[in-house]
């Protein structure tokens, strides 16, 4: 029987670079898998067929996770189709480089609403059933900037900042009804969306500053997540937990 074998699991952001590669890790070890998307359906396609591969059963589904109706229905779509959900991975996100002061209000509100916002409302649809089944993972994702905050991308580092002190002020509300409430918090991570914000030259200038001498994978990232879903890991709860090659210690 494989680790996850039973577990439904609803990701954020999976047609994203870790959001995919965790819908693909935990396909893996056997959960079903509904994978979520805002402006990518053909990617979230392609990570359901890699999904389907590994005899996962996995569904996509859209969702914006600034919109609490669109997470409600979302919600409801995954229990018809998949099950309750029993683990929630919130891994959508998004980022605005620039100095604060020429951030707008829309930029701001973008942004929290995204991590946040989102955040708390996947977690407030998920959670009754949670408790009432007294069993449930919950895994977001923060960023080092959280830890140690980002010149040009202040507010993002505020809004990873927020998924910290939510990760760890859940987790003791939860622990009772046996919910573990974690996050994970890479570093600079080989991604699609890197390679927008970064050329080819910036990446390996970047990597240079790293101890490890190289960029993350989104499946190292994910790696850790699904750990974080395994059984042997109901004793962890609360942590943020960082993923840089020893860039922040």
């Amino acid at each position: 029987m494989k680790s996850l074998e039973g577990q439904v699991v609803w990701i954020s952001g999976a047609s994203g670079g870790i959001g995919g590669a965790i819908a693909i890790r935990v396909a893996e070890l056997g959960a079903k898998v509904a994978v979520c998307f805002q402006r990518s359906p053909e990617r979230a396609e392609e990570i359901v067929r890699k999904c389907r591969e590994v005899g996962s059963q996995a569904e996509r589904f859209h969702l914006d996770v600034k919109q609490a109706e669109s997470v409600r229905s979302c919600y409801q779509q995954i229990c018809w189709t998949l099950g309750a959900p029993t683990i929630v991975i919130h891994a959508a996100g998004g980022t605005q480089v620039g100095l604060l002061q020429d951030v707008t209000m829309e930029q701001y509100n973008e942004l929290m609403d995204t991590h946040v916002r989102g955040a708390v409302q996947m977690i407030q649809s998920a959670i009754p059933k949670m408790i009432e089944q007294k069993q449930g993972r919950i895994i977001l994702l923060s960023s080092i900037w959280g830890e140690t905050g980002g010149a040009g991308e202040v507010i993002y580092s505020a809004a990873k900042g927020a998924i910290q002190g939510l990760t760890k002020s859940l987790a003791k509300e939860l622990a009772r009804s046996h919910i573990t409430v974690n996050a994970v918090a890479p570093g600079a991570i080989k991604t699609p969306l890197l390679s927008v914000q970064l050329a080819d030259k910036e990446q390996t200038e970047l990597a240079e500053e790293i101890p490890m001498g190289r960029l993350g994978k989104p499946e190292e990232v994910a790696g850790l997540i699904s750990h974080l879903c395994e059984p042997e890991s109901g004793y962890i709860t609360g942590q943020v937990i960082h993923v840089n090659g020893g860039w922040y210690t």
